[in-house]
């Protein structure tokens, strides 16, 4: 068996800002949306409340300054758009020379939300995608950032090869305001025998403690054996938001940790942990996991692990982007034949890469839009 977790990104559709070069130039709109969207949950609005919602729709051009020098809606938003279903969020006075107002009072006097605008990924991207599932053939794929099952089976019945494809697909709806989800395809003959959600499940604080989900796929494998898998995406580093994320991710994966334990001592032997974890191990924040008395294994300390001398998961590769994952349990990783990280799809930008790229994205001085992601895809083989 051929276990695999791949962050896709580059898919059928997603929000705008994300099929940017880099994430850093969809940093502020990114961090607009999320601050706009956490404050518009507050019961009461206060002036101040007010003028910093005003201030994050400018921001994600829901509005702008005409050429009175006030703030007015605009017509065409290019990132995002306000939508309104009951009450009034937003007033905008017939008078050009008079700015829009917040008149909603507060949560429960308007119902309604700011939507991330939603485009196309670049063809060849998404095909690109598709090829490195291809040249891999995982049994099992963890898949980070979907945007719902139905792109995932248009995505299986048109990219995929006949032969190839995925007889199960399964994808719960997680957290994220910009609905972007973990979920799972499994081969002929893996039979996912029971689903488990913990998108309800809640941190310390009294918030719900995953951004996505943390789904339990309890699996039947060809040679009669159960097993349990745990998709994540915890917390991004760089997507702050009320609360620092470092906080956010510990708790997260101390709570990753409960479940793998509750697994463990109901006597379930095969467990793994796979996904984007958005931290390296030399960082605290994934000690729930990687220590504290943990006894999973990275499949990259396996001695067959086919090692291409670059540390980091993510982006350029370096030590401190190794932000994907493959944890076993002991049972599992003694199970382990070997295992490996496939990069063709990741963009490098450097003079002289340091890996091979597929040929479509390196012509005419480069093309990083043509990117399956800026993952890699981890994999590995199973007895199991």
């Amino acid at each position: 068996m051929r276990l695999a977790t791949y962050n896709v990104e580059n898919l059928f559709e997603r929000p705008r800002v994300m099929n940017l070069d880099t994430w850093a130039d969809g940093k502020n709109i990114l961090e607009a949306y999320s601050k706009f969207s956490a404050l518009i949950q507050e019961l009461n609005y206060t002036d101040g409340m007010k003028n910093r919602m005003l201030g994050y729709l400018q921001d994600l051009e829901v509005l702008y300054l005409n050429s009175h020098g006030v703030l007015r809606l605009k017509r065409d938003p290019k990132w995002a758009c306000l939508n309104e279903f009951r009450g009034d969020f937003i007033s905008q006075p017939k008078d050009t020379t008079l700015p829009v107002q917040i008149v909603a009072t507060g949560r429960s006097s308007w119902m309604g939300w700011v939507e991330l605008k939603e485009e196309a990924v670049d063809e060849a991207a998404t095909r690109n995608t598709a090829q490195v599932i291809i040249d891999t053939h995982p049994d099992l794929l963890g898949i980070v950032e979907a945007e719902n099952r139905l792109t995932l089976l248009r995505f299986d019945a048109d990219l995929i090869p006949a032969s190839s494809r995925y007889s199960h697909i399964r994808l719960i709806e997680g957290n994220d305001p910009r609905g972007i989800d973990v979920g799972i395809m499994a081969k002929t003959g893996f039979e996912i025998t029971a689903m488990k959600t913990h998108v309800d499940d809640l941190g310390p604080t009294g918030d719900r403690l995953f951004s996505r989900d943390c789904p339990e796929y309890e699996i039947l494998t060809p040679k009669g054996n159960t097993m349990w898998l745990l998709i994540n995406h915890l917390k991004s580093r760089g997507y702050p938001g009320s609360r620092n994320p470092d906080d956010i991710r510990r708790e997260q994966a101390a709570g990753v940790r409960q479940i793998y334990d509750s697994l463990r001592a109901n006597g379930n032997k095969y467990v793994a942990i796979i996904g984007d974890f958005n931290d390296s191990p030399n960082r605290g924040p994934l000690d729930p996991l990687l220590k504290s008395g943990s006894d999973l294994v990275d499949v990259s300390q396996h001695p067959q692990y086919q090692n291409d001398g670059i540390p980091g998961t993510f982006g350029p590769g370096n030590a401190d982007d190794k932000f994907d994952y493959i944890l076993l349990s002991p049972d599992l990783f003694s199970g382990v034949m070997c295992a490996g990280i496939y990069r063709k799809g990741i963009y490098d930008k450097r003079k002289t890469p340091k890996w091979a790229m597929y040929p479509n994205m390196t012509v005419d001085n480069g093309h990083p839009e043509r990117a399956a992601s800026d993952h890699a895809l981890l994999w590995a083989d199973i007895d199991v």
